[in-house]
């Protein structure tokens, strides 16, 4: 009977995060910025029918990078137990940082087990406040890590570029239309090949604090879009 390869932990985790990696960096990017009147999100994405950019409850939205069936499967468990929770206790008590330490307790536990691969896929988690100093916005990596996002930040893709364009060009207090062409700019921005973004190939949303209704997420659509790209 032989004997099986020793692999190190250190060398298994190693594998693993750069699978993982590998397969987010393939796909589009998302960025995030918080304007005046809440969270704007923009994702690269042509598809009408698959979203990256999401809703979960009344005042927090997703949006996504990587496979699509597994951050599908993400958002709609996020769906159902911020719908458990809202209904057992109170609206209220469904927050982001409770859906975020619920995302990361599960991209860890997948991330860490040998029986599957992991999760390729990375996300955000916003939560729009009454006060701009209220919002929320968290980013989950592969392996379960949470980190507390201020102002702006970007994902998947080519996300080193564009979140170089946003920290040189991004500036609190931002209104709607401006944040839209900030962040296509952003996304498109190469320091070889920059591409000019238009409505058609961009999903966007906001959670925008001023709604009067409970529910703070709102889709632009691309006439909106293109408006602010013009105007910006």
């Amino acid at each position: 009977m032989s004997a099986g390869f020793y692999v190190s932990p250190e060398q298994l985790m190693k594998d693993r995060a750069d699978f993982a990696r590998k397969g987010i960096a393939r796909g589009r990017s998302v960025v995030v910025v918080q304007y005046a009147d809440g969270v704007l999100f923009v994702a690269e994405n042509q598809s009408n029918a698959l979203h990256k950019i999401s809703e979960i409850y009344d005042r927090i939205g997703f949006a996504a990078v990587g496979r699509y069936n597994e951050f599908e499967n993400l958002r709609i468990a996020g769906v159902r137990l911020a719908d458990l929770r809202g209904y057992s206790y109170d609206r209220s008590d469904v927050t982001g940082r409770g859906l975020a330490n619920a995302y990361a307790q599960t991209l860890g536990t997948i991330f860490s087990s040998g029986g599957e691969k992991p999760y390729e896929v990375e996300l955000f988690v916003a939560e729009v406040g009454v006060t701009p100093d209220l919002d929320q916005i968290y980013r989950l990596t592969y392996d379960g890590s949470v980190a507390d996002i201020q102002g702006h930040a970007v994902m998947g893709g080519q996300a080193e570029s564009a979140e170089g364009y946003l920290k040189d060009n991004y500036s609190p207090g931002l209104d709607l239309d401006a944040a839209i062409a900030l962040a296509a700019k952003a996304l498109g921005h190469d320091d070889t090949a920059p591409r000019t973004l238009t409505g058609a190939q961009l999903e966007v949303a906001v959670l925008d604090r001023t709604r009067s209704q409970p529910r703070k997420f709102k889709r632009i659509s691309e006439a909106e879009v293109d408006a602010a790209l013009a105007a910006g």
